[in-house]
C-alpha cells in the first residue's frame, strides 16, 4: 500500500527495541518514512539505526512534550506509541492529537476508560459480558469494613492496581490474615508505578486459563475479532509463553469469547487495534482487562491469520474502513511464542546485565525473530528484560512447539545470563506437550535440568586447541613435549561445574580424550578436528561428525551446535609463589574480585590446591599452594575487589613448619 493511500507520508515510533522495528518493517513496506527515538542511555541500540532518521529524547521516553517536539522537528506526520511507556496513556494520545499529528491508536476517551480497570469492568459488565466477583475499596477503608469487603468475593482473592498493569500493584491473599498487608503494599506499589494508589479486589482463580481475544475496528463503527491467544505461561503475572490457537478453545467457545469481545469494543467505540483479555475456568470465561494498544504477542495472531496488524492500524488511523467483515477472518496452522529475557530462572527470574556477545539465530528452522538486540548490544536494568521474540508457525501445534523448540536451541547466544535454556524445557515438557498450560504453570510443574553433553565440553576443548591460542588467550599449549607424549589438561567452568578435558594427540591426527567432572566417572573418546576456524568448528566425538558455532569472548566461550548448547569459562590457574613477597605474604596476580576463599587461617594444605577463586575479565582464576604448607593469614573475604597490590593470604611452606 502506498503512503498516499493512508494519508501521511512518515510514522515517529515513540518506542524503542523490538516494537519500534517491527513499526518500521510494517511501515516502510507501505512506503512511509520512519523516525526513530532514542534516549541519553540506549543510543547505541539497533532500533536506533533502523528508522530512516533518529532524534535524541532528552527527557527520555517519558517525555510527552519531547516526543512531539521530536516529531515536529523531523517533520513526521503520525506518533505510533507502541507498547509501554505512554502506549496506553490517554493524555499522551490526546497530545498528539491536538499538536495536529495524526495518532495511530484508539480514541483517548476508550484508552481512559478501559485503563482503569474498575470502569473497565464496569463497561464489560455492561456490554453482557460474564465478570470476576470484586469489590472496590473506598478511601480509608480498613479493619472490619476492608474484611466485609473481602468477604464478599471469597478467599483466595487478588488486590490489583486499578490502574496497573505488567504485575505490578497485584497481591495474592490467601486468607484474611494477609489482607491489609497486601492491600497497603499494593496501594504503595500503585502509587509508585502509575502514580495511582487506588486498588480494589478481585476473586482469584487458582488454575484457570489466561485467554485474551485480539479485536479489530475502524472509525465507521465496524469491529471484528482475530480469535485467541493463550497466554496463561506467566511468571510475576507476567507471559512467558504464547500460542494460538488454544487447546483449550473449540470453535463454539471461539465464537462465544469472541462476539462478546466484539460487543464490548463497539459498546465503547473502539477502533484500532486491541485485546480483551479474559480468565477461562472449564467453559466459563470471565473479563480480565482490557488492553488498548498492539500486544507484545500480536505476531501469534498474524501467523494463524495472514494479517498485519501495524498495517491495519496505520490503515485505520486514515480513516480507511476495514473492508471486510468476520466472515472474511479465517484461522490455519498454530503458532507459538516465546518470550528469550535476560533474567535468571533459577534466581526467580531476576533480571540480568550484560554484554551480548553473541546473538545469532539459526538459518534453520525458518521461524520468526522479533529482536531489539545484536551482537554487541549491552544489556542494562533500565528497561524490560525483554531481549527478543521468538515465533514459529507450523500446521499443527506439534510442529509449531517442534520448530520453537529447535531455533531457540539454535540461537548462537552468549554473555549474559537468559531463559533460553528455561524456555526449551519447559516446550519440551510432557505438560506443554499435551496442552496442560493453566495459570499455575510455572508453579506447579518441576522442570528437568539439563546436564552437560559431554560432547559439548570436548567441542569447546578440541576447538581451543585448534585456533592459535598465543594471539586469542595469551598462552601456549602445554600438551607436545619434545621426545615424549604428555596430556594436555583444560579446565572448564559451564554452569557452576568445573570440567577438567586431558587430551593427547594420536599419530592418526585424532585425540584421545577424557572428560571429568567431580564425583562423576571419566568419559573418554576419541576426537577429530575435521575443520576449525576463529567462528566455527567441525569436529567428530566417537564418530559423530558436528559443526558447532563458537565465540570466544571476555574468557568465556559459547558454542551452539546441533540441538545443544554451552556456555564455558575458561578457568586458568595461577600459583601463588608467582606474586610472592619476601616476608611470604602473597599478592593477587590479577585485578579482580574474590569469588571464594576455600582456606581458612591455620589450615594445612598440600601443592596444588586451591586457596581463592578470583573472577577478572570474566575468567575465573585459582590461586594455588605453590608447596605443601599451611596458610596463616587470610587477608581477603568473598566479594572483595582486588588490584594486583592486594596482599591475598600469608603462606609457610612445610619446609620451615
Amino acid at each position: 500500500m502506498s503512503a498516499c493511500a493512508v494519508g501521511f507520508g512518515s510514522v515517529l515510533v515513540a518506542n524503542r527495541g523490538e516494537i519500534a522495528r517491527r513499526v518500521f518493517r510494517s511501515a516502510r513496506d507501505m512506503g512511509l518514512r520512519t523516525v526513530a527515538v532514542f534516549a541519553d542511555d540506549d543510543a547505541g541500540m539497533p532500533h536506533v539505526i533502523d528508522g530512516d532518521e533518529a532524534i535524541r529524547l532528552p527527557g527520555g521516553y517519558l517525555d510527552i512534550d519531547g516526543i512531539i517536539d521530536a516529531a515536529h522537528q523531523t517533520g513526521a506526520e503520525s506518533v505510533h506509541p507502541g507498547y509501554g511507556f505512554l502506549a496506553e496513556n490517554a493524555g499522551f494520545a490526546q497530545a498528539v492529537i491536538d499538536a495536529g499529528l495524526v495518532w495511530i491508536g484508539p480514541s483517548p476517551v476508550a484508552i481512559a476508560q478501559m485503563g482503569d480497570k474498575i470502569t473497565a469492568k464496569e463497561a464489560a459488565a455492561a456490554s453482557g459480558m460474564p465478570t470476576l466477583l470484586s469489590a472496590t475499596l473506598g478511601s480509608g477503608l480498613d479493619g472490619s469494613g476492608l474484611r466485609a469487603a473481602a468477604d464478599s468475593v471469597g478467599y483466595p482473592l487478588l488486590v490489583k492496581a486499578s490502574a496497573g498493569g505488567g504485575g505490578k500493584g497485584m497481591r495474592l491473599v490467601a486468607s484474611a490474615d494477609e489482607l491489609a498487608e497486601a492491600v497497603a503494599g499494593a496501594s504503595r506499589e500503585a502509587e509508585s508505578s502509575f502514580g495511582d494508589s487506588t486498588v480494589f479486589l478481585e476473586r482469584y482463580l487458582p488454575r484457570c486459563r489466561h485467554i485474551e481475544v485480539q479485536v479489530l475496528g475502524d472509525v465507521h463503527g465496524n469491529v471484528v475479532h482475530l480469535g485467541e491467544r493463550e497466554c496463561s505461561i506467566q511468571r510475576r503475572h507476567q507471559k512467558i509463553i504464547e500460542e494460538a490457537p488454544s487447546t483449550a478453545v473449540d470453535d463454539e467457545l471461539r465464537a462465544r469469547m469472541g462476539d462478546a469481545a466484539v460487543k464490548l469494543a463497539k459498546s465503547i467505540g473502539y477502533y484500532s487495534t486491541g485485546t480483551v483479555e479474559m480468565l477461562l475456568d472449564d467453559a466459563e470465561f470471565y473479563f480480565l482487562e482490557m488492553n488498548t494498544r498492539l500486544q507484545v504477542e500480536h505476531p501469534v495472531t498474524e501467523a494463524i491469520t495472514g494479517f498485519d496488524l501495524v498495517h491495519e492500524q496505520l490503515r485505520v488511523a486514515a480513516g480507511q474502513e476495514l473492508g471486510y467483515g468476520q466472515n472474511d477472518v479465517s484461522f490455519a496452522g498454530a503458532a507459538v511464542e516465546a518470550r528469550l529475557c535476560a533474567e535468571d530462572p533459577e534466581a526467580g527470574f531476576l533480571g540480568a546485565t550484560g554484554r551480548l556477545d553473541a546473538f545469532e539465530p539459526a538459518a534453520a528452522p525458518d521461524i520468526r525473530w522479533d529482536s531489539g538486540v545484536e551482537t554487541g548490544t549491552a544489556v542494562g536494568s533500565g528497561y524490560d528484560s525483554m531481549l527478543a521474540k521468538a515465533i514459529s508457525y507450523g500446521v499443527d501445534r506439534d510442529t509449531a512447539r517442534k520448530r520453537l523448540t529447535l531455533g531457540l536451541r539454535k540461537l548462537h547466544l552468549g554473555g549474559v545470563k537468559t531463559n533460553r535454556d528455561y524456555l526449551v524445557a519447559l516446550l519440551e515438557s510432557d505438560e506443554f506437550a499435551a496442552g496442560d498450560t493453566t495459570t499455575d504453570f510455572v508453579e506447579r510443574i518441576e522442570l528437568p535440568h539439563a546436564g552437560t553433553d559431554p560432547s559439548a565440553v570436548v567441542a569447546c576443548a578440541m576447538w581451543l586447541q585448534a585456533v592459535d591460542r598465543r594471539k586469542t588467550l595469551g598462552w601456549v599449549p602445554s600438551g607436545w613435549r619434545l621426545g615424549r607424549l604428555e596430556p594436555e589438561r583444560l579446565e572448564l567452568n559451564i554452569h557452576g561445574n568445573v570440567f577438567t578435558v586431558a587430551y593427547v594427540p594420536q599419530r592418526d591426527g585424532t585425540f584421545q580424550v577424557s572428560v571429568i567432572e567431580s564425583d562423576h566417572d571419566p568419559v573418554t573418546g576419541t576426537a577429530l578436528v575435521v575443520e576449525a576456524t576463529n567462528t566455527h568448528l567441525i569436529f567428530e566425538w566417537d564418530n559423530r561428525r558436528v559443526c558447532w558455532r563458537m565465540t570466544l569472548a571476555s574468557g568465556s566461550i559459547y558454542a551452539t551446535g546441533t540441538g545443544s548448547t554451552v556456555t564455558a569459562r575458561i578457568v586458568e590457574r595461577f600459583s601463588v609463589d608467582q606474586s610472592q613477597t619476601a616476608d611470604g605474604q602473597f599478592n593477587a596476580p590479577m585485578p579482580g574480585v574474590v569469588l571464594e576463599t576455600r582456606v581458612k587461617a591455620g589450615q594445612v594444605v598440600v601443592k596444588g590446591e586451591t586457596l581463592i577463586v578470583l573472577e577478572g575479565m570474566k575468567m575465573e582464576h585459582h590461586v594455588t599452594a605453590p608447596a605443601d604448607g599451611a596458610v596463616t593469614e587470610l587477608l581477603v573475604a568473598a566479594g572483595d575487589q582486588v588490584d594486583s597490590s592486594t596482599t591475598l593470604l600469608a603462606f609457610e611452606p612445610a619446609s620451615t613448619a
